[in-house]
């Protein structure tokens, strides 16, 4: 429990301004090894779709396959405790001090940073998923009515979140997945 805890901790800390994914990702499954690629991944996918933060979501996944509830409520505070009181010390921070030309220089730099922390993700998500044509192109449709048609993420989840399902739903024992 408390190498669960530590590792929220870690989770947090690292990712603090951004790119939550990408680091849960190397310290969960690259680093400590609790975790599978593809059972991130799974987690990963399942935290996205339920509603509130997913990385909050994939702390509560992580902690209950570990020790189910009281896993669950320990990967929580690892996650927000510590980050919560930093976040809560830093904004009072710079609403004291938010007209300085340094802020925003500061903040610029933290943005850039968790753009390619997310794209990094995104890489890695892609490198799973490089023999899988149909995957392909649902992350391709997907990209293209975000950002060409401007479909906003509700609609687009109902959407193409069924027809994945029923693609990638089991049939006769075997599985559509690639095999990884």
């Amino acid at each position: 429990m408390r190498q669960l805890f530590v590792g929220m901790l870690q989770v947090a800390l690292s990712a603090f301004g951004g790119g939550l994914s990408a680091w849960s990702q190397r310290i969960v499954v690259e680093e400590r090894r609790w975790l599978s690629n593809e059972e991130f991944l799974t987690g990963l996918t399942v935290a996205r779709l339920f509603p509130g933060p997913n990385q909050i979501n994939m702390a509560v996944y992580v902690g209950t396959f570990f020790h189910g509830l009281r896993g669950a409520l320990v990967a929580l505070a690892g996650m927000l405790l510590l980050p919560f009181t930093l976040l809560m010390v830093l904004g009072l921070a710079y609403f004291s001090f938010h007209s300085l030309p340094a802020i925003d220089r500061v903040l610029a730099g933290v943005v850039a940073a968790a753009a390619g922390m997310a794209l990094s993700m995104g890489f890695k998500i892609l490198g799973q998923y490089r023999r899988d044509p149909v995957a392909l192109l649902l992350a391709a449709a997907t990209l293209v009515a975000m950002e060409r048609f401007h479909v906003r993420l509700v609609p687009l989840v109902l959407v193409a979140g069924p027809l994945a399902m029923a693609w990638y739903w089991p049939r006769d024992g075997a599985s559509r997945l690639p095999k990884l």
